[in-house]
């Protein structure tokens, strides 16, 4: 590559798992095309990436900036997994704080781009005033973005919508028949505010600055799975360049270093997997951030259980909380399902279990990486959408018939083991789930075709090359 085509970038994203590991992904595509990345993050965070290939060390460099103390958030807390959701905006504070160093940083290496997430609504004005092109890479579909709204009435006025109620409407600027909206529940449940809690911009507004104030966004997803919601954006909402990357889908590595990470060795769920019939399996798993409530967990145990289907559940424990989530499953219940069941506590290579061969089906909190993992191997989906963005990425897949919605009561978003049960069944075994197999088995060729995922990614490189700025002296 000629070194005037060569591109220097800097990765910056936010603090959480499923945002660390996607920018990660672009930048070793980007890598393996000559181009220079600075992934930038905390100690904490950039040691719990996955190893960099030998072969592209030399072109990622990772960028550790000490994460600033916030009072009243723990002082090892550095990512959303290590903290409950209540002190989410307690870490934003902390990450706003890493303006002066990653500035400073800006004004030493001189990149060509700067990539970066919907949390740092400071970014844009600091990459203009030093001349560095910048763009916002959206982990979230542009379904999602369409729903937030235009950034220039975020940025302004701030979100017209003010109660609970309001966003569980399709939004005015939508000109479409949709059914993207929140559940009452999804609004009010799981954000409980407090006086901690007030301390910085709220999310929407991190929205509008992020994608307003930037030269381009790239969006992980595609224009062929979304169509509507692309056009939307671009022609009447965003009014700027709008690059779809692919879903940048996961490459199942086997790699023996990696196969006894946290004690738990991946020969031995291999092994229980191998013995259970093809597609029977439902793996579940509800993320790194989201907890359910003790009554919750025990619907979802017996929905588990009186399926009568085999299912590996990674049970993760709840953050920010001393209780063990295993101590409040139902009485007798890991003796009654041991011959058909596993219950995982802690980290699990959720790649690898998802593309065996035996697992057929995916229970899923609807986190945007979790989905795409699951439709590259073509896994039909059950969902259980808990937090944030999660509840219209579950009604988007559900309308495109990708997976079925548990059902829940609205106001306060309980569900019977019943549901559950009877949701899995559906997707897995019974005939009137038929469809939504074959459905989730024909989108593979969408969200897990490598060549056509990268022919999203030389095209975002050529636009970068094309539309960068003269780089300061």
């Amino acid at each position: 590559m000629e070194d005037g085509n060569r591109l220097q970038v800097v990765m910056f994203p936010w603090l959480a798992t499923g945002h660390l590991i996607p920018f990660l992904q672009l930048s070793k595509l980007l890598a393996e095309k000559g181009h220079k990345i600075f992934f930038v993050s905390t100690p904490r965070n950039l040691n719990r990436l996955p190893k960099i290939p030998k072969q592209l060390s030399s072109e990622i460099i990772l960028v550790s900036f000490p994460f600033p103390h916030v009072p009243n958030l723990p002082s090892c807390a550095e990512s959303s997994t290590d903290v409950p959701y209540t002190k989410q905006q307690l870490l934003k504070k902390g990450f706003d704080l890493l303006e002066p160093p990653l500035t400073t940083f800006l004004e030493s290496s001189k990149p060509d781009w700067i990539f970066y997430d919907y949390a740092s609504h400071w970014l844009p004005s600091v990459a203009a005033r030093l001349g560095i092109s910048c763009a916002f890479f959206s982990l979230f579909t542009a379904a999602c973005l369409s729903y937030i709204g235009p950034p220039s009435a975020l940025m302004t006025i701030g979100d017209p919508r003010s109660k609970a109620e309001d966003f569980t409407v399709v939004p005015k600027w939508i000109p479409f028949e949709s059914d993207l909206v929140f559940r009452l529940h999804e609004v009010t449940k799981y954000v409980e505010k407090t006086e901690e809690d007030e301390t910085g911009p709220s999310d929407l507004i991190r929205f509008g600055f992020a994608a307003g104030g930037s030269d381009v966004v790239i969006i992980r997803s595609s224009p062929e799975f979304e169509p509507e919601w692309f056009n939307l954006l671009h022609d009447q909402l965003y009014k700027k360049p709008i690059i779809p990357v692919g879903f940048l889908p996961p490459i199942v590595e086997h790699n023996e270093e990696d196969d006894n990470i946290d004690g738990h060795e991946w020969s031995n769920i291999k092994e229980w997997l191998d013995k259970q019939k093809v597609h029977s399996v439902v793996y579940v798993a509800i993320g790194t951030e989201a907890s359910l409530s003790g009554e919750e967990l025990k619907e979802l145990a017996l929905g588990l259980e009186n399926s009568t289907l085999p299912f590996f559940w990674v049970l993760n424990k709840i953050p920010g909380s001393t209780k063990n989530a295993l101590d409040m499953l139902p009485d007798g219940f890991q003796e009654r399902v041991k011959n058909r069941g596993i219950i995982h506590g802690g980290w699990a290579p959720q790649v690898k279990i998802l593309s065996h061969d035996s697992v057929g089906g995916f229970m899923t909190h609807c986190g945007w990486n979790s989905i795409i993992e699951g439709l590259t191997f073509g896994r039909v989906l059950i969902l259980l959408p808990i937090l944030n963005e999660q509840g219209l990425n579950s009604r988007l897949l559900h309308g495109k018939k990708l997976g079925l919605e548990i059902p829940r009561k609205e106001q306060d978003g309980s569900f019977t083991w019943a549901s559950v049960a009877e949701s899995m069944r559906t997707a897995m075994v019974d005939d009137s789930g038929v469809s939504w197999r074959n459905r989730a088995r024909e989108i593979r060729y969408l969200f897990g075709d490598v060549d056509r995922n990268n022919c999203f990614v030389a095209s975002l490189v050529n636009y970068l090359t094309e539309n960068k700025k003269a780089r300061v002296p």
